[in-house]
């Protein structure tokens, strides 16, 4: 059984810079909305786990161990296989969100799934 999840792009309205925390990040106030349009995370059960990246803007993406996909489902306790299908529609480096949300839609998938 296959699930899919939508990993919506992710659009800042508004912005604003409040204060600096004392380890030099930055407090932020933010409007967002999510669009609906986004990539397409798919999971089935599998011996092992693997990631397939696809679609339009996928040429640009590795399925490397650095890859947000993966490191997601390695937060889950080992020895769970999955076959995990990145269909990457959202431009990369875009600024709309899209590896956090594939990482966010991965999460939800497999906790669906196992």
């Amino acid at each position: 059984m296959a699930i899919e999840e939508t990993a919506a792009a992710k659009l800042n309205l508004a912005l604003h810079v409040t204060g600096q925390r004392a380890d030099g990040y930055h407090l932020l106030d933010s409007l967002v909305v999510f669009a609906d349009v986004g990539d397409l995370v798919t999971v089935e059960r599998a011996v092992a786990l693997t990631l397939a990246v696809a679609g339009p803007e996928g040429s640009g993406l590795t399925a490397g161990e650095d890859n947000l996909v993966l490191r997601a489902a390695r937060t889950f306790p080992p020895g769970r296989g999955a076959a995990i299908t990145l269909e990457k529609i959202l431009p990369l480096a875009s600024g709309i969100g899209g590896g956090s949300a594939d990482a966010a839609a991965t999460l939800r998938a497999l906790s669906r799934l196992w």
